[in-house]
């Protein structure tokens, strides 16, 4: 009877999976203040913690495409014990790392987790809901967005307890991720068994798809997004610390500037069908950009409510144009090289989030809220691409 449930909405299970096992990936840096006192960490070394979360994400988005396992085995089995891994580690995170070294090397390793349970939950949604792909892919992007905000959220309601609890709890919430996904399985129908992609295969589709003017535009539209949206996630409490009080109320807006870029997801999805996805893709990146240059120039005087609502408006649209660039450039790419230019361009994305990452929180001790400006490079960049691809599609 719950199977026969769970199957008649599978993008709701899917979705509520993507919620909790994304709980893993910002779930050292809703205790910020906590580490930072532990450890004597300034903001370089919060930002090295994320860093280190996205260089195995990489590693293991690579290996995953590279090899081929997610092509050999069920996706949800490898969704559940990617989850459980990841779980583990995190756990390993919160009641054994001594210090940064320790915790560098664990959070790459939950980063390395991350990479069966973002990906393989787009897997699953598309094979499971191939007719709502688009829109299931807004809902899973608004998914990881309200897991992202999640440990913050759970933090502010944490009250005096312990640090090590609001990351356990995120690793608790991954299990039962895991346990959701596996209760829903696999799709009827059968699997694709495409032949996995050479390392020389996925380097020679990337350079075909980069010579298409829409998918290059698309692309580098995407990596502007990148440079700006993980780092604005890493610096939210950093730079709320900036103006704000006490810690809850520091944790519940976080969550908050965090977790309405869910909603902004799904608004975006909306508008884009009844407009485009690259009309919505130009609109995001130039609120979140003007919220940078707001809160770069400005951010210091501004009366605290407006300071507040700004952070609200960007948090909203630093992340609406990401299932939008995903869709644009799954659109543009030949359908032959798909799976290797994309798997490509989301590997070079997040290298790019790395060195934003690094960047801005290296410097945000001596810029304070000027660190935005650092931050408005990539919606700046972004449009000039998507400017020069409309310029392309005009010519042809």
């Amino acid at each position: 009877m719950i199977l026969h449930s769970f199957r008649r909405s599978p993008v709701a299970v899917i979705s509520l999976a993507q919620l909790f096992g994304t709980s893993l990936w910002f779930s050292s840096n809703a205790v910020t203040r906590d580490l930072s006192a532990l450890w004597q960490l300034d903001a370089a070394g919060i930002g090295w913690l994320t860093a280190a979360v996205q260089a195995g994400f990489i590693a293991g988005t690579l290996g995953l495409a590279l090899t081929g396992l997610a092509d050999r085995y069920r996706a949800s089995q490898i969704f559940a014990l990617c989850a459980c891994l990841g779980a583990a580690l995190n756990a390993a995170f919160a009641l054994w790392a001594p210090g940064l070294t320790e915790g560098l090397v664990l959070r790459f390793l939950v980063g390395l987790s991350l990479a069966g349970i973002y990906p393989i939950g787009m897997k699953l949604m598309v094979r499971w809901a191939p007719q709502k792909a688009g829109w299931g892919l807004s809902v899973l992007v608004a998914m990881l967005t309200l897991g992202t905000a999640l440990p913050h959220g759970m933090r502010a309601a944490a009250g005096g307890l312990p640090w090590q609890g609001v990351v356990l709890g995120a690793s608790g919430l991954a299990v039962l991720a895991a346990g959701l996904v596996l209760c829903l399985g696999e799709p009827g129908g059968p699997a694709s068994a495409a032949r996995p992609p050479r390392l020389r295969e996925t380097l020679s589709g990337l350079a075909a798809a980069f010579r298409v003017p829409a998918f290059r535009a698309a692309a580098l539209g995407y990596f502007g997004h990148m440079w700006e949206l993980y780092a604005f996630w890493t610096l939210v409490p950093l730079l709320l610390a900036m103006r704000l009080g006490t810690e809850g109320d520091l944790s519940l807006f976080s969550f908050a500037v965090i977790a309405v870029g869910a909603a902004g997801c799904l608004f975006g999805g909306l508008l884009a069908r009844r407009s485009s996805g690259h009309q919505v893709a130009r609109a995001s990146l130039r609120i979140s950009g003007a919220c940078c240059l707001v809160i770069g120039l400005a951010g210091g005087v501004l009366p605290i409510w407006m300071f507040g609502a700004v952070f609200l408006i960007w948090g909203a649209m630093v992340v609406s144009d990401s299932p939008q660039f995903s869709a644009i450039c799954a659109t543009a790419c030949p359908p032959a090289l798909v799976g290797s230019a994309l798997s490509m361009m989301n590997a070079i994305g997040f290298a790019i989030t790395m060195v934003s990452i690094a960047l801005t929180t290296g410097v945000a001790g001596g810029l304070g809220l000027q660190t935005a400006l650092i931050l408005s490079l990539g919606p700046a960049l972004g449009l000039l691409a998507l400017r020069e691809g409309r310029g392309d599609q005009a010519a042809r």
